[in-house]
């Protein structure tokens, strides 16, 4: 199991690096909007190259970021019936899952998408669209992304026998700290309390304006 663990543990490594690069991506996807949209609305002038960037770089995000968000246990679980078992049955139904669901399926896509991808890079795939960019480098997202959560899918495997072993913690436990779906929510009340305020004391000076004209 030695072995096991450390390829796990390199498997984890890769997967953090890529995420936490990706996450750049995401400031980049926001100026490239931002940036297209005023020369599009100041100078009038449009370019498919832009907006095809923008969906480029939302495909690197999702499809580069799905192995470090399954390493992080982020992604979408519905647990209700299986949280009232025990957690080494659970811990059983994270392996039965990762190997008659989660591989196969992610091994047939990977598969599929390489000639995907290769018949586009020899052809030199430009888009259909007007100035439009080339295909393969959004093609290759495919594969490699699938590929990064497959080898999370066997480092979430290691760790699930491990932990029936007594040899390692609960894989499935999420990180200490809020989720990110509770930091969005915790954000988004934030701003909306911000916004109250402000709405609040707009109205009460409307109210001192309105008694100093009456007098």
């Amino acid at each position: 199991m030695k072995f096991l663990f450390s390829l796990s543990r390199i498997i984890d490594y890769i997967n953090t690096k890529v995420g936490q690069s990706v996450i750049w991506l995401t400031l980049v996807v926001v100026l490239v909007s931002a940036i297209n949209a005023v020369v599009r609305k100041v100078f009038s002038v449009s370019s498919n190259a832009w907006l095809e960037l923008q969906w480029y770089l939302f495909g690197a995000i999702f499809l580069l970021a799905a192995g470090y968000t399954f390493l992080r246990n982020e992604h979408v679980r519905v647990d209700v019936l299986s949280q009232m078992l025990s957690k080494r049955t659970q811990i059983k139904i994270e392996i039965f899952g990762v190997i008659f669901f989660l591989l196969p399926a992610c091994c047939l896509i990977f598969w599929l998408s390489l000639p995907f991808f290769y018949e586009s890079f020899v052809l030199h795939e430009q888009s259909s669209n007007t100035g439009g960019l080339t295909r393969w480098p959004v093609k290759i997202l495919i594969p490699i992304g699938f590929f990064l959560l497959i080898l999370a899918g066997v480092s979430h495997l290691i760790k699930c026998i491990g932990y029936l072993r007594g040899m390692c913690p609960d894989p499935t436990a999420r990180p200490e700290g809020k989720t990110a779906e509770q930091e969005l929510a915790d954000e988004i009340a934030r701003q909306a309390a911000l916004e109250d305020n402000a709405g609040h004391e707009t109205l009460h000076q409307n109210n001192i304006d309105t008694q100093g004209r009456d007098r």
